[in-house]
């Protein structure tokens, strides 16, 4: 996060000190705080920006603050701010000049990554003309810094439309009034927008900024679709495909080396989009609807066989608490599919909850492969797009991991 203050203001704001913990945390330059490490923090008014102290009134830096979020504090900057609104534009501007120097080959890609951007709360997506935004902090959904935000996005970017997606729970949990997803500004709310144009003319997607997941894709994916097109082969399934990401990817490749493609999904308007999505790129793919693991139990009782296999699940482990059935589920999802590849067959495995380390999903499908008595080569071991970063210290924002895998006997 960057020293240098952005203003030297008087110091007006209200100040909050923390423990020893917190200290530390900090000092390792994660950025939050959480409320159990907030020692004072007298009347302070919901999304303030804060002065943050120790417990000797040592000044630490400046941060968002919370007043319901277990995450009390998230810091902004490691010197003064004198002016938040001013501080969100530059960091807006500075994010955009990042995403020029490494997206390429697509229209459609993450412009602000929360904490990963040093913009805690805010999500912006770009898919082709039109913007997506989500507001998961009090400090961010405030009245000037929404103006401010709005101005810069449309400066910079020249948008036809900015739709903003609301998520209810995280409004509730932060104790902000509810709102509907809603077109803030333009004309747009749908658009088509074109991931990795190196692949003939690229595959191309229906955008409804007022429907589906998230902010209406998994852009995070966006390069691994790519790269495993690169070895998919044969019959390919794609399982968890919502509206086709790899089913597509595979299905469009230059080389043209699958000879059919199922994707499978338990959601029908997902299924209906993917539908879609497979006629705008000239396609005609099996979609599936169902839950994976009674499918996958179907299939493989019925000696099912694939040359190709994507397992893109949601994510398993929502809080600690979860992980051991997390991975459990990964357990059984891998070694389904992986009895189910032919000889040379690909495995595209992902991962997407944070919970779940690296180690640990790299254990539970080499768990998975061991009782499936295969051996598997790993050909890339990769994680979420470049306009997705991870910073060093803070491990939230690498979540995503994805192995590509061959089988070796």
């Amino acid at each position: 996060m960057p020293k240098k203050p952005v203003v030297s203001a008087e110091h007006a704001e209200p100040s909050v000190k923390i423990s020893a913990r917190g200290v530390t945390r900090l000092q390792g330059r994660h950025p939050w705080v959480y409320r159990s490490d907030v020692t004072e923090a007298n009347d302070v008014p919901p999304g303030s920006l804060v002065r943050v102290l120790d417990l000797r009134g040592k000044f630490l830096g400046t941060a968002l603050y919370s007043s319901s979020s277990q995450i009390a504090i998230r810091m902004i900057s490691h010197g003064s701010v004198g002016d938040l609104p001013a501080l969100v534009a530059e960091r807006i501007r500075a994010a955009i000049a990042y995403r020029k120097e490494v997206v390429s080959n697509t229209d459609a890609y993450r412009i602000v990554f929360s904490e990963a951007d040093f913009l805690p709360g805010l999500i912006v997506d770009r898919y082709n003309d039109v913007l997506c935004l989500q507001i998961l902090t009090q400090a961010i959904d405030a009245a000037p810094v929404r103006e401010v935000m709005l101005q810069t996005l449309r400066e910079e970017l020249q948008p036809a439309g900015i739709v903003e997606r609301v998520d209810a729970r995280i409004r509730e949990l932060e104790q902000l009034p509810p709102l509907q997803s809603r077109l803030l500004w333009g004309e747009k709310s749908s658009t088509v927008f074109t991931m990795n144009s190196t692949m003939n003319s690229g595959v191309r997607f229906h955008f409804d900024g007022l429907e589906g997941q998230k902010t209406g894709a998994f852009l995070d994916q966006r390069e691994n679709y790519a790269a495993a097109a690169q070895y998919a082969h044969g019959e390919a399934l794609d399982v968890f495909c919502y509206q086709g990401g790899f089913a597509l990817h595979f299905a469009v490749q230059p080389s043209g080396k699958t000879s059919s493609v199922t994707g499978v999904d338990s959601s029908r308007p997902a299924l209906e989009m993917a539908e879609k999505n497979a006629a705008l790129n000239g396609r005609e793919l099996e979609w599936v609807e169902g839950n994976a693991f009674d499918l996958l139990r179907e299939y493989a009782a019925a000696n099912r066989r694939y040359d190709t296999i994507v397992l893109d699940p949601p994510a398993f482990a929502k809080t600690k608490r979860d992980l051991e059935k997390a991975l459990g589920g990964y357990k059984e999802l891998n070694l389904r599919a992986m009895k189910m590849l032919r000889p040379g067959g690909i495995l595209v495995t992902c991962s997407c909850s944070y919970h779940v380390s690296t180690s640990d999903f790299f254990e539970v499908v080499a768990d998975a492969a061991r009782d499936a008595h295969k051996s598997f080569r790993v050909i890339e071991n990769r994680g979420g797009a470049k306009d997705h970063p991870m910073l060093l210290n803070v491990p939230e924002t690498g979540y995503l991991k994805c192995l590509i895998l061959s089988v070796s006997n």
